[in-house]
């Protein structure tokens, strides 16, 4: 009956999230209730206050999540990540399968200048996806391309979720950043041999003449300047010379000083970026707020001992329960979003993984930053895997007319099993992670 308390709670909370109400509320009402319910004295109350005021109303690493937020819209919005989309697209076309790859860097460019999933899917869509069926290739492959490039937005620096980990695990965010860029790439490295695999045979683009001065001034104008403001905030925190706090607000900055180069300031703009922070911040941390008094009071009704219990139960040693945390994150990622899985359960099992000893020859601080980029890895299917993959909502209500359900749902099979592949790799060989350290 020790495991009774803990299990009402999690299924109560799952429940209430999968009946629609929101997710913050649902975490803090379930807290609130399993406090009466487990006993738990009332002062239990006064230490989820003071806990929420110190993991998240004065961390100030937070600070680096509207920054970032606010930097990818000012992009967005003002058209500033569009023109350089299609600077790539015009330098980087030609066969086929050079189409393919340039829809992955375009996907990698707006995934460092924005770290927005929609706005990277969405822009990809309206941009790329009459390409690649002109291209030749068909709208299955062409909607998981377009889908796996957008997405690469919540993994590839600067990113809120590397951010949101890194707070949980208590791993510093430069680590974080940095232990991305392997992960990243690898994934990058991985769709595009999908895609050159799958333009095989098919026919070479006809492209319009263009002196190759002309090209490379455009591409010059178009990308440069996007790619500088890409490598002064990425550059910043992984040498150590800004926090992730000081380097979003110089990307903040620096997303106002490019929309006045290409000369698409305007006050309205800037409010609009302003009020879609705003919200997006809001829920981000509303929900941290729920999940906190979750954690708490999930431990305080013993929890964490029926977890370790379970675990301890299926034997088979370390490598078991990082399997088993791994296969959980994963099929939790079909009915939940990121977010909610990384505050939920990364305070119950960060710890526990902390501790293990994988024969990798890893000390515990490289341990946590391994199995938070494993973590990071596997949550990016969560966009991808129907029926709630938040990707393909996008890109299904950016083409309507142009995809089916169907077709979304087939395109983006392969490239979860790539993605599932990279996190083999990754298992297999942590200098992947943690060779940039």
């Amino acid at each position: 009956m020790e495991t009774a308390l803990p299990l009402a709670m999690a299924a109560v909370t799952l429940a209430g999230i999968l009946a629609g109400y929101r997710v913050a509320f649902v975490l803090a009402g379930s807290a609130a209730l399993f406090i009466l319910l487990g006993g738990l004295p009332t002062a239990f109350f006064n230490l989820i206050v003071s806990r929420i005021y110190a993991n998240v109303l004065s961390n100030w690493l937070l600070v680096a999540i509207p920054m970032f937020i606010f930097m990818g819209l000012v992009l967005e919005k003002s058209g500033a990540a569009e023109r350089a989309l299609r600077g790539a697209q015009r330098a980087l076309g030609g066969s086929a399968g050079g189409m393919g790859v340039s829809v992955l860097v375009i996907g990698i460019l707006l995934a460092a200048s924005s770290g927005i999933v929609g706005a990277s899917v969405v822009l990809l869509a309206l941009l790329a996806l009459p390409r690649l069926t002109e291209a030749g290739f068909g709208n299955s492959v062409s909607a998981g391309l377009i889908a796996a490039s957008g997405t690469l937005a919540i993994l590839i620096p600067p990113s809120v979720m590397l951010i949101v980990l890194g707070d949980q695990l208590q791993v510093p965010v430069p680590d974080m950043f940095a232990g991305a860029i392997g992960p990243g790439l690898l994934l990058v490295l991985l769709y595009g041999l999908y895609v050159v695999w799958r333009a095989r045979g098919l026919p070479r683009l006809a492209r319009e003449p263009e002196a190759g001065a002309r090209r490379v001034g455009g591409l010059l104008l178009d990308v440069a300047p996007l790619l500088l403001l890409v490598f002064c905030v990425l550059g910043s925190i992984i040498a150590g010379i800004a926090t992730p706090t000081e380097a979003s607000g110089l990307g903040a900055l620096g997303s106002i000083l490019l929309t006045l180069l290409y000369r698409r300031f305007s006050p309205a703009m800037v409010m609009a970026a302003a009020r879609d922070t705003v919200v997006a911040t809001s829920m981000v941390l509303m929900v941290m707020v729920g999940a906190t008094c979750f954690s708490a009071v999930f431990r305080g009704i013993g929890g964490d001992d029926a977890i370790h219990g379970a675990l301890a139960a299926l034997g088979g040693g370390p490598w078991t329960v990082l399997g088993v945390v791994l296969l959980a994150i994963f099929l939790l990622g079909f009915v939940l979003d990121w977010l909610e899985i990384t505050l939920i359960l990364m305070p119950i099992f960060g710890p526990l993984v902390a501790h293990l000893d994988f024969g990798n020859g890893l000390d515990p601080r490289a341990t946590l930053l391994w199995f938070g980029l494993l973590v990071a890895v596997n949550l990016q299917t969560s966009f991808l895997t129907p029926p709630f993959g938040f990707s393909l909502f996008y890109l299904r209500g950016a083409a309507p007319d142009r995809l089916t359900t169907a077709e979304v749902y087939r395109g983006v099979v392969p490239f979860i099993a790539l993605q599932l592949v990279g996190l083999g790799l990754l298992l297999a060989f942590p200098g992947l992670v943690t060779g940039l350290l």
